[in-house]
């Protein structure tokens, strides 16, 4: 699989510098964390699951949960985990035809259940990359990751873990520190199975009875921007020590009253994408545009999405820019290995390369995973390309 894949391979050409390269679910942990992009939720209860996923597929999204937990009632989890079962049987046998599926996996409330699903999934589960691990602590950490051990060892396959920072010991200030430490003793522990942390931030609003509008960002509601800040500053350090931290769910994808004016500057669309501009802001999307560039600024990367479009914007924001390729191919030429000051090629700031380097080192990264726009290529470009043709 590639990001923009679906793209003919001559709209490729005029957009990128660099393509996106290909990648599979056995591929270095470190080239899937970046990769993810927009992981798209799901209810594990659909009934035509299988059939959505490939469709998404087709449509540009390379990583999905397929949840059991909070996007079904209680009484609709047996129903969940029978319908994963039948599913990956059917999307087994696309793959086996020669069917790309995007990266899988799945979301469960308890242990136990992992281990119990992989049972039953059997060889069907060489489809499945990992799990999704709820509420995540030290303390309720340790029974899921065991279990993701026990799993592992009996398919003899490869299974990531991805913990869901969200608990109310996480939010509140008395407890935060112990919590965040705890959680960094332990996805230490399990370093080779952790592919990335996400971050809950709705149950971080649920805990206060807070609820952001579509014209305001996370980073707007100061009692989930310090959160955030404090799990980057201990797990999303560029030191080798830190884990891939993507970025919290945006809730809208419909037309909602505004109270304040559009986020969306006209100058990248004038003359080109008019519509496109209109249409954003129409469905809440300039919100959303800006949380992502927000996401990035402060250390987060990809984002979990709940609607299918989603994807295209945080995909498009997600591509290298050429003029941060080329800041970051300076940076980390050999030749500059002893450090100094340079100016960009592009003559428009200071590239510091001692300082910037692990910057440069993460763009690259992305780069690879995302590709590298072409001189001129903006996101609108990119937006625009990767939107679905009506």
């Amino acid at each position: 699989m590639r990001h923009f894949g679906h793209l003919a391979p001559d709209i490729r050409k005029t957009l990128f510098h660099q393509e996106p390269a290909e990648f599979t679910a056995d591929s270095p942990a470190r080239t899937l964390a970046v990769a993810l992009g927009a992981t798209l939720y799901s209810p594990a209860t659909r009934p035509r699951l299988a059939d959505d996923i490939l469709k998404q597929a087709g449509r540009g999204v390379v990583s999905m949960v397929l949840c059991l937990e909070d996007s079904i009632g209680d009484r609709d989890v047996v129903a969940g985990e029978d319908n994963l079962v039948r599913q990956f049987g059917l999307l087994d046998e696309a793959a086996a035809a020669g069917t790309d599926l995007p990266l899988l996996f799945i979301r469960v409330r308890e242990p136990g259940q992992i281990p119990d699903l992989v049972r039953r999934m059997g060889p069907t589960v060489r489809r499945l990359s990992g799990f999704v691990l709820p509420k995540f602590t030290a303390e309720r950490g340790v029974p899921f990751l065991e279990a993701l051990t026990t799993a592992e060892s009996a398919c003899g396959r490869r299974l990531f873990a991805m913990p869901v920072l969200e608990s109310p010991q996480l939010l509140h200030l008395e407890s935060r520190i112990d919590t965040l430490q705890g959680i960094a003793d332990t996805v230490n522990k399990y370093r080779e199975r952790v592919l990335a942390l996400r971050l809950g931030v709705t149950d971080f609003c649920s805990a206060y009875g807070l609820r952001r509008a579509p014209d305001m960002t996370a980073y707007d509601v100061h009692i989930v921007a310090s959160v955030i800040a404090d799990v980057v500053n201990v797990l999303g350090r560029a030191d080798g020590t830190g884990f891939t931290v993507t970025g919290p769910v945006w809730e809208y994808f419909r037309l909602h009253e505004r109270m304040f004016k559009p986020q969306l500057r006209r100058s990248p669309f004038l003359g080109r994408a008019e519509e496109l501009r209109t249409a954003l802001i129409e469905h809440d999307m300039d919100g959303l545009l800006r949380e992502i560039e927000l996401d990035r600024a402060n250390g987060l990367q990809g984002k979990t999405c709940i609607h299918p479009s989603h994807v295209a914007p945080v995909h498009a924001l997600s591509v290298v820019s050429h003029e941060e390729f080329s800041d970051a191919a300076d940076i980390l030429r050999p030749e500059r290995g002893d450090g100094g000051v340079l100016r960009s090629a592009y003559t428009n700031k200071m590239n510091e390369v001692k300082p910037h380097r692990a910057w440069a080192e993460r763009t690259l990264l992305r780069a690879e995973a995302f590709g590298v726009a072409r001189e001129g290529i903006g996101f609108v470009e990119l937006l625009t390309a990767s939107l679905p043709q009506t």
